[in-house]
């Protein structure tokens, strides 16, 4: 019995009936234009002019249901007093509504204003009766006269029974009404079909988005702490040997961190959802700079360029960059010493890249040395960005004791 009661006692069914009274306010100001008709049919029976009345009145009500604002402050206000987790509207992109879909805020806003109606009413004479029976508590007999019927009670206890009876149903009225709107809302103001569609291709391009930041963030940020804590280590190393080339390692490292900001603030504009700068665009122009900041952390780099790699095309050369940046970090985090082959080829037929490196034992299969962390993700990601590229990947041991990344990308020429 308490689970049953438990509604009434609710601020949030007394806001939903807040919420249904509302519906019935702002239907006023419509009535009277549903009088007009009645200026042209004076003759016609008090009946037909009651229905006339309804008739017109539901359709000025509807109208207004067809306007795009309306169905805003329906969700704004049905979120707020109904407590029902209503989505926006999809916004300029929204795609052409069907007739059924443009008819459903309409029939909300005329099912909204007939509950509020009907729930003003109702609750409005059983809440008054509650106030007045218990008047009667001296013995007198107390009546009440509604649309011409009249109800009598005998003064005495039975008033207040009868009172808290009426005070009861009220409540009961307030929380059917409310439960009905919370019920109807979604399924009349929530998204319709094509717009379900067009929220999960917004959500999908989004969680892309997301996922190429993510690869970005990794490259590039793990590159650089990668290449960092080689290059630190190589200063600390010659810092009074060889200032010269210590200073150049610090340089280096410097440059190195300032480049991995510029990514980071990127990345951290995009997630939260801000306007963020222009995104720095690492191309295989930006090549020479990547092998100059290795050979800063001590690292031998034998490159091997052919072709006009300035006639790759933007996407296509940024993808280049950030596999080649993998590659040769898993070549420092991983690699055995000795040089590093890096080969980029790129010939009207594809885009050939390889990073070739000595390891040491045991790390043929691509486990890593120790030496530094690894959360296993770059592999997976190399094959996920060249797939999406359409191209081809291989990486695995290449000859006695050394390991290689060899990709292949088609190739589309720049006018």
């Amino acid at each position: 019995m308490i689970k049953g009661i438990r509604p009434l006692l609710r601020g949030s069914t007394y806001s939903g009936m807040l919420f249904a009274y509302c519906g019935a306010v702002v239907s006023l100001p419509l009535l009277p234009f549903a009088l007009l008709p009645l200026l042209a049919w004076r003759s016609a029976p008090e009946a037909v002019q009651t229905v006339l009345v309804l008739l017109v009145w539901a359709a000025l009500i509807g109208s207004v249901g067809l306007a795009r604002i309306t169905r805003r402050a329906l969700i704004a206000s049905a979120r707020r007093l109904l407590g029902v987790p209503l989505p926006d509207p999809v916004a300029a992109r929204q795609p052409a509504r069907s007739g059924a879909d443009r008819w459903r805020t309409p029939l909300w806003l005329l099912l909204h204003v007939a509950l509020g109606w009907t729930g003003a009413l109702v609750s409005g004479v059983l809440f008054l009766s509650g106030l007045v029976l218990p008047g009667g508590w001296l013995g007198a007999e107390v009546g009440l006269s509604l649309f011409g019927r009249s109800v009598r009670v005998e003064g005495g206890w039975q008033s207040w029974v009868v009172a808290l009876g009426c005070l009861l149903l009220a409540a009961v009225v307030c929380a059917v009404v409310t439960n009905a709107l919370r019920w109807s809302a979604p399924r009349l103001l929530g998204p319709s079909s094509a717009e379900r569609l067009a929220l999960a291709a917004e959500r999908e391009l989004q969680l892309a988005e997301r996922n190429r930041i993510a690869h970005e963030l990794h490259d590039s940020i793990g590159h650089t702490l990668t290449a960092t804590t080689i290059q630190a280590a190589v200063a600390g190393e010659v810092l009074s040997a060889d200032p010269v080339a210590a200073r150049a390692a610090l340089r280096s490292i410097e440059e190195s961190a300032r480049a991995a900001l510029e990514d980071l603030d990127y990345v951290l504009g995009v997630l939260r959802e801000e306007k963020a700068e222009t995104a720095p665009t690492r191309t295989l122009a930006d090549l020479p700079e990547l092998l100059d900041r290795l050979r800063h952390a001590g690292a031998v780099v034998e490159p091997e360029l052919s072709g006009e790699l300035a006639q790759v095309q933007g996407t296509l050369s940024r993808a280049a960059y950030r596999i080649l940046q993998e590659g040769l970090t898993n070549a420092l985090r991983h690699g055995a010493g000795g040089p590093i082959g890096v080969r980029v080829a790129a010939a009207e037929g594809g885009l050939e890249l390889s990073v070739v490196n000595r390891t040491g034992a045991g790390t043929l299969t691509g486990a890593g040395s120790g030496a530094f962390p690894t959360s296993g993700h770059g592999l997976p990601g190399l094959a996920e960005r060249v797939r999406l590229l359409h191209g081809e990947i291989d990486a695995g041991p290449h000859g006695p004791r050394h390991w290689r990344l060899a990709v292949r990308l088609p190739v589309r020429w720049s006018a």
